[in-house]
């Protein structure tokens, strides 16, 4: 189901030359639903009508400046109760806007930030693996990796942590003795 509202909307964004705004506007909302618990809640309870959901969302829209093609779809979708899905629906409007303009996302998951020069190379290195596409990376800090990197390009993953590793010898001392 979302994949389809998804492509219909991509559809019409094409159209009117717009995939571009909408993708932000709905990358804008897609933020505020993880900011707010209120607004989460709005999207995900089915105790909302149909009719509250789109007067709530219309004022929501209004003063986050969310207008035109990607408003209008919002307002669509919780008209048709499927207010539950939009995120899923947003996450495939991006595959599609990132297909569109030959970009592949990567997930990186760090212990501690990365330097602009390490993403620089980072980025470089992926789009050399990634066949010379455009990397749009999104960097992820969990310090219980203790060290290296996990990487997820598209449906490949590979995982160099230094707890991975720890693990691994561990299992192997385990094994010997």
């Amino acid at each position: 189901m979302t994949g389809r509202y998804a492509s219909a909307l991509f559809a019409l964004a094409d159209e009117t030359h717009s995939t571009a705004a909408v993708a932000g506007s709905l990358k804008a909302f897609d933020a505020m639903i993880a900011e707010s618990a209120d607004l989460e809640r709005l999207v995900r309870s089915p105790v909302y009508s149909a009719e509250e959901q789109v007067k709530a969302l219309g004022a929501v829209l209004e003063r986050a400046e969310i207008t035109g093609v990607a408003a209008n779809f919002i307002k669509l979708v919780a008209a048709k109760r499927r207010l539950f899905a939009i995120r899923a629906m947003i996450a495939d409007y991006n595959r599609l806007h990132d297909a569109e303009r030959g970009v592949v996302r990567a997930e990186v998951t760090v212990a501690a930030p990365l330097s602009d020069a390490h993403v620089a190379a980072l980025k470089q290195e992926l789009g050399e693996v990634a066949g010379g596409k455009q990397i749009d990376i999104t960097a992820k800090i969990d310090p219980s990796i203790i060290g290296g990197l996990v990487v997820k390009l598209g449906s490949r993953m590979v995982d160099g942590s230094l707890r991975t590793k720890l693990n691994s010898i561990r299992t192997r001392m385990k094994e010997v003795g």
